[in-house]
């Protein structure tokens, strides 16, 4: 096994990865920012190496610096966690140049998912629904074509976006002519390439998501599915395992699809499969994240499987060693995401210090956090500040037990949006399932000037 992996990464996701590595008996170089030097993953870390000043750019987004930080430890892998390297296909191949294993998919997967378009060209070789739409947009008459053949309203979409960034529902011709150019434009400033492409709306879907493990000797399994439907401007907010919509039969079809597309790309590692699944259950292929996701973590306590170990695991070069037959759900888990935004004000992020905190407890209730009372949340990166995650028997039961962990949950300093995590698990729409993409954006709507109002 490895002896050294470096955790390219920071926050809860680090923190993770460090407690993975311990149980494996493996040593860890954390890298930070100066912006973390008073950062969890620091201090459990069994060496540190400071990479520079706190924008992305200085550290966590500076390959030079991360490579030279694994030099200087005598790393043998480097495990990009989510966000910053971990899709970046770049990083993929000056890791293996330099003689480290990059704990993900080589460059050329990441790279061949990584752009949308070449994603729904994979995917329809694998014989796996694609929503209707196009390839990559040369010009603004190629989008007012298409909506004439498949009709308004239309996503647009950068073909190397993702995080929810490089997106715009437009509704009829009027406005794709009006951001048909903004959004080649946010795609080039975000993603340094301006290539977008074009999909059919479908404005009550379900965001369903399949989690893929693959060695390298072919053998492939899943482990269920995931809804992550509860989302702002197609950020997650809240994930539960498994989803309430999905039944059997859609359950084998979107699984058996996952493993085609895993198959079809010679894929090696965790990875997820994202579909929107519209009211008849027609379910289409949305994009590919080739790396373990925030939410792996609903998916670990139903399925009771420590998928970061089986990450490691695999990119080592060990074959899976249970089949498909042996791996069996029990119970029902939510992951409510904590941000330091205030819902009041548009979500603006509120970077200030924990003046006092205290975490939820008891049988089935898992916190994933890097903060504490007295730390100053840095301005620089995301807003969330860890994930709170609860698993029961059922979904009634998981829902009580999240509320009464929400409710033991008190984070005193910042804004946060715990007021709204606990009014959306009270929320009788919520309770039932029957909620789609749309639900916080009509539950917000709806709940206007109540948010900070303590919930009942």
């Amino acid at each position: 096994m490895f002896k050294k992996i470096l955790i390219a990464n920071r926050g809860e996701i680090a923190i993770r990865i460090i407690r993975a590595c311990k149980e494996m008996n493996i040593k860890t170089v954390a890298v930070y920012s100066k912006a973390d030097e008073f950062s969890l993953h620091v201090k459990f870390a069994d060496e540190a190496i400071c990479i520079g000043k706190g924008p992305s750019l200085e550290s966590y987004l500076n390959i030079p610096r991360i490579i030279a930080a694994g030099e200087i430890t005598n790393a043998d892998a480097i495990h990009p966690g989510y966000g910053f390297l971990a899709e970046n296909a770049q990083f993929s191949k000056v890791c293996k140049e330099n003689g480290f294993v990059f704990i993900g998919p080589d460059s050329e997967i990441i790279e061949l998912m990584g752009n949308k378009v070449n994603a729904r060209i994979s995917a329809e070789k694998a014989n796996v629904p694609i929503i209707p739409g196009s390839d990559k947009l040369n010009a603004i008459e190629d989008l007012l074509e298409i909506g004439r053949v498949i009709q308004y309203p239309l996503m647009l979409k950068a073909s190397a976006g993702g995080g929810g960034k490089g997106m715009r529902v437009v509704k009829n011709e009027e406005e794709a002519k009006k951001f048909f150019g903004v959004i080649k434009n946010e795609a080039e400033k975000a993603f340094n390439n301006p290539e977008i492409y074009v999909e059919k709306f479908i404005q009550n879907g379900r965001h369903i998501e399949v989690q893929i493990l693959a060695d390298s000797y072919g053998n492939i399994v899943h482990f269920g599915e995931r809804d992550c439907s509860v989302q702002r401007n197609n950020q997650k907010l809240i994930e539960e395992c498994p989803s309430s919509f999905v039944d059997n039969d859609l359950r084998k079809s979107l699984t058996e699809s996952a493993i085609n597309l895993a198959k079809q790309v010679n894929y090696v590692g965790v990875g997820t499969i994202e579909y929107l699944v519209d009211d008849d259950k027609n379910f289409y292929f949305i994009e590919m994240n080739t790396r373990i996701q925030v939410e792996h973590t609903v998916t670990e306590m139903v399925y009771m499987v420590d998928l970061v170990k089986e990450q490691i695991g695999v990119h080592f070069g060990k074959k899976i060693s249970y089949s498909q037959s042996d791996i069996k759900m029990k119970g029902h888990s939510f992951e409510c995401r904590l941000n330091a935004e205030d819902p009041d004000n548009n979500f603006m992020p509120s970077p200030l210090k924990i003046e006092s905190l205290n975490f939820p407890g008891g049988i089935g209730v898992r916190i994933d956090s890097y903060i504490y009372a007295g730390y100053q949340i840095p301005s620089y990166y995301d807003s969330m500040i860890g994930k709170i995650i609860i698993h029961s028997s059922n979904r009634d039961k998981a829902i009580v037990k999240m509320i009464r962990a929400l409710e033991e949950t008190f984070v005193e300093g910042p804004k946060t949006t715990l007021p709204l995590l606990l009014k959306i698990f009270k929320n009788n729409k919520f309770k039932s399932g029957d909620f789609n993409i749309n639900f916080l954006k009509n539950f917000l709507e709806e709940n206007k000037e109540k948010l900070n109002e303590p919930s009942k």
